[in-house]
């Protein structure tokens, strides 16, 4: 089975998942202003510029205070990537029980942040990344399915 069309579909998309939040995450930790890779969403949120934001005294320790957030989340993000890979690479993928442990998981996170980025900061440019993510997501969903239904035939 781990020579089908079906298995690389299945495990592919959730690598390309995985890698590109280990990429994405450090981004968000090792730049110096990571609140502008997303500037005009998060301007829009606010409902001020970061420029009239920061110009107030009382918000003078807000950018250390932004960059502490930011870096734990680049930190969050990737270890998130990281499990997943971790998770390919460790599980038995034969099964199909393994299979939707990943599916599952890998689902609620985009659901989630779907939901997140579209009622909080729906101008972010990182929404077009989580649907390629669900529509890669899906490819792999179907690959599972077929995997099952294949195995249960035979």
């Amino acid at each position: 089975m781990k020579n089908s069309k079906f298995f690389k579909l299945f495990w592919i998309p959730i690598f390309i998942i995985g890698i590109v939040l280990m990429v994405l995450g450090p981004r968000w930790m090792l730049v110096e202003e990571p609140w502008l890779l997303d500037q005009v969403a998060n301007e829009e949120t606010l409902g001020i510029s970061f420029d009239e934001l920061f110009s107030n005294d009382i918000n003078g320790t807000l950018p250390e205070y932004l960059r502490t957030i930011y870096r734990f989340f680049g930190l969050w993000v990737t270890f998130i990537g990281l499990l997943f890979l971790s998770q390919l690479l460790l599980s038995d993928l034969t099964k199909y029980k393994s299979r939707n442990m990943i599916h599952g998981i890998v689902g609620l996170l985009l659901a989630f942040s779907l939901f997140l980025g579209h009622t909080r900061i729906p101008s972010s440019p990182f929404i077009y990344i989580m649907w390629f993510f669900v529509v890669i997501y899906f490819f792999s969903f179907y690959a599972s399915w077929r995997l099952h239904s294949t195995s249960k035939s035979t």
